[in-house]
């Protein structure tokens, strides 16, 4: 072989102290060795035909090429938060995600989204009370929770406590789960609330313990790459200390409505409107996160 078509196939990059292989082109230029589709705020109910809105934007997302998982960035169904919220409206919008989430095989990492929990129920006690049944639902192993993925290690969230916060023991559990990994080691944290976006500064909806987390995230700082995120239904991408956050629109738009006095346009949310992401994910921890408008689907 060649030398230039040896380096050009055989690039490697230290990670973790172990070498990780570097996909390149015949030009030499590096390819993603993960493609993920990022959809978050997907607020399913049955009327106004949005199972069926919902599913063509769903297929719209995944025909990308070569996409290895779904994550899911909460508020899955339209609520089951408010006031008025019965079981039997819970136990509905549920079995609609559940078919919209039918319409693809590939595997979803989802977090718990505000308007996912069910706080009314009875008691405490009923099963369909709180984060643990909605995690449940989302068919989430814990209501936070990591995994890893051709080297990459992935985080995922609950920001649903007191203060938009962590809670103690999930906060402790960050700590170890990132303290535990080998150095350079890529990291992606998805939490449904933004840690970081220039959109909180008009909209709130920032995590509570943003300060704490940056701090955790800077003494990590060769690991933490990627913090994405969604809840405003605006896009924004704003870098701070080494770390892309990434807050991406909603697959809903403005709640499926036309928009407001406010929205740039039909189904708009103020300027954004409803999509869906691809990330691209590479071995040496860079990554690219595209919006995707389905304005005119």
């Amino acid at each position: 072989m060649k030398r230039r078509g040896f380096i050009q196939n055989s690039l490697f990059l230290g990670i973790g102290g172990m070498l990780t292989k570097v996909n390149v082109d015949k030009d030499g230029k590096q390819k993603p060795i993960l493609r993920i589709v990022h959809i978050t705020d997907v607020h399913i109910k049955a009327s106004d035909n949005i199972p069926t809105r919902a599913a063509k934007y769903l297929k719209k997302a995944l025909s990308a090429n070569d996409v290895d998982f779904v994550l899911n960035g909460g508020d899955a169904i339209f609520d089951a938060s408010y006031e008025n919220v019965t079981r039997e409206m819970v136990t509905e919008q549920w079995a609609i995600w559940d078919e919209f989430i039918s319409n693809t095989d590939i595997e979803v990492y989802s977090c718990i989204g505000n308007h996912d929990p069910w706080w009314k129920a009875p008691t405490e006690s009923d099963v369909m009370y709180g984060l643990d049944y909605a995690a449940k639902r989302l068919k989430m192993p814990h209501r936070y929770y990591s995994f890893d993925q051709k080297g990459w290690h992935f985080i995922i969230l609950d920001g649903n406590q007191k203060g938009t916060k962590l809670d103690v023991i999930q906060m402790d559990w960050l700590k170890n789960d990132l303290g535990k990994l080998p150095a350079n080691t890529p990291v992606l944290i998805m939490s449904h609330y933004p840690i970081l976006s220039s959109t909180c500064a008009w909209s709130g909806g920032q995590h509570g313990d943003y300060k704490e987390l940056k701090s955790l995230f800077f003494q990590h700082k060769d690991k933490v790459k990627v913090c994405l995120s969604g809840h405003q239904h605006l896009a924004d991408e704003v870098n701070y200390n080494g770390v892309s956050y990434f807050c991406n629109g909603s697959l809903s738009g403005f709640w499926w409505g036309d928009g407001d006095q406010e929205s740039a346009g039909k189904y708009y949310y103020q300027q954004t409107p409803p999509g869906y992401a691809i990330l691209n994910l590479y071995a040496d921890g860079t990554v690219e996160n595209h919006y995707n408008s389905l304005e005119t689907i």
